[in-house]
């Protein structure tokens, strides 16, 4: 029997786990399972995209119901094979943070996979309870990477002013996929890889360090920060079996889903990867010398995530992609339910595709951004140059994904790409794989080669990181 790396991705509305062949870096096979995580009531307060946490938006999700996700997720994969797992590689949902207790946090009393205990929801990257007003109160970083809502350190300060007592209660904090890596070591600290310390802020990843002085003397918790390790480095063994993973398997510090996923498909210098699932990133590598600037440049929309090795990604990451879609499918099924007729999110898809590919194209402009974004977070959604004639179906789902489109786009130019050398994209992720209409849109929109088909996958490319470092 070959050996296989264990990959697995703690995402936002599902997680997935993949055996890739250590010799051949090939998937023998695969399960995704959804969480079904989110909190619509969390401990008495109302906290959901559309409900409020003290008069602004919140996001948690319950770490039981992901873990039980993940655990529904391995007992699909054939156990005589994960009883030949050489190693086990993590990544997951980025910014987010948990908190738990050193020496405590699960209970393996199941011998076969663990539970959580005394943690607590997790925020997620989604959470918006950091208001802009709140985020300029807060001491500047040290860091070419901003503070935004839903990052750890900006929830901590959060939390510091609005809740100091729940912070006492726990002794560790870190992203979901740290806390698995964590409790399935049985580490007494959280080990932290600088993609997922960055998406936290307050990190500088030129000298992979905290800004410790800086956090410390605005009275921040520093006693929470995880302890930084290189990004495709081992920090521990499995401490007992898992769903037929032998006990002292090596464990991978836990990655970024984004930089996995670019792992898991650009092959080449001139790729750039145009990624649309619930979010979208646009990304291409930056030469190997490149450094990134000394501050943050908040108004800016180009990002430089610290990938592998000391180098960098640019990206325009837009929190704006299959969510704005599956939000317009959501609020047409309301409408319809009030109406007294009821229609499945899958047959509305079917058929809002369909119409909007009858309607080749449509002067309708629809601008998505309903969630607002990172550099601008007051710039919310609109629809323009409504008339008798545009009002169709087929018109606006035409113009929301054209829109979609056109933001990431708005956000990293063509000409940036040019002057990058990309000389194509690779499309991926959920939203753009399933609907025919964003793919017509994206190669209207790129005068650049556009190939399908190499479909970026975190977990893949989780498994890859620690495959190609055997």
């Amino acid at each position: 029997m070959p050996k296989f790396i264990l990959g697995i991705d703690v995402g936002t509305t599902s997680v997935k786990a993949v055996l890739l062949a250590a010799d051949s870096r090939t998937v023998a096979v695969g399960h995704p399972e959804p969480t079904a995580a989110n909190l619509s009531d969390v401990r008495g307060i109302k906290v959901s995209s559309s409900c409020s946490l003290f008069g602004i938006q919140a996001k948690e999700q319950d770490p039981g119901l992901i873990i039980n996700a993940l655990n529904r997720c391995l007992a699909q994969l054939p156990r005589d094979k994960l009883q030949h797992v050489s190693r086990v590689a993590l990544t997951g949902q980025m910014h987010g943070v948990l908190f738990w207790t050193a020496k405590g946090g699960c209970d393996w009393s199941d011998r076969d996979f663990f539970t959580p205990r005394d943690t607590s929801q997790l925020v997620t990257w989604q959470d918006g309870r950091c208001s802009s007003d709140f985020l300029s109160s807060l001491p500047k970083p040290e860091s070419h990477l901003g503070l935004s809502t839903g990052f750890g350190c900006a929830t901590i300060f959060w939390y510091m002013k609005h809740s100091p007592e729940f912070l006492e209660n726990f002794t560790v904090a870190g992203t979901i996929q740290d806390y698995v890596v964590s409790m399935l070591c049985t580490l007494d600290t959280c080990m932290m890889t600088p993609q997922n310390a960055a998406s936290w802020g307050f990190f500088n990843t030129a000298t992979n360090l905290w800004n410790e002085n800086i956090l410390k003397a605005a009275g921040f918790p520093v006693r929470l920060l995880p302890r930084c390790v290189p990004s495709g480095a081992l920090v521990g063994q499995t401490c007992s079996a898992w769903h037929g993973v032998p006990a002292g398997t090596p464990v991978g510090a836990a990655l970024g889903d984004f930089q996995c996923s670019v792992y898991s498909c650009m092959s080449a210098p001139a790729d750039a990867v145009l990624n649309i699932s619930t979010s979208a990133q646009l990304t291409f590598a930056m030469p190997a010398d490149f450094i990134p600037p000394d501050s943050p440049q908040p108004e800016s929309s180009i990002s430089y995530f610290p990938y592998f090795d000391s180098s960098y990604l640019s990206v325009a990451a837009s929190l704006n992609g299959g969510n704005v879609l599956a939000t317009f499918v959501d609020t047409l099924t309301a409408w319809m339910k009030e109406l007294g007729a009821e229609l499945s999110d899958s047959c509305m898809y079917e058929k809002l595709i369909g119409c909007a590919l009858n309607q080749e194209t449509s002067d309708l402009t629809v601008s998505p951004t309903i969630l607002g974004e990172r550099h601008n977070p007051l710039c919310l959604g609109q629809v323009s140059n409504i008339s008798t004639s545009n009002l169709s179906l087929g018109h606006v789902f035409r113009a929301l994904c054209r829109g979609i489109v056109s933001n990431i786009v708005s956000m990293m130019p063509v000409e940036r790409l040019q002057q990058a050398g990309v000389g194509r994209i690779l499309g991926s992720g959920s939203a753009l794989t399933r609907n025919e209409v964003l793919r017509q849109e994206v190669e209207r929109a790129f005068p650049l080669e556009v190939v399908y088909g190499q479909n970026a996958d975190s977990a893949v490319g989780a498994a890859m990181v620690l495959s190609d470092r055997l």
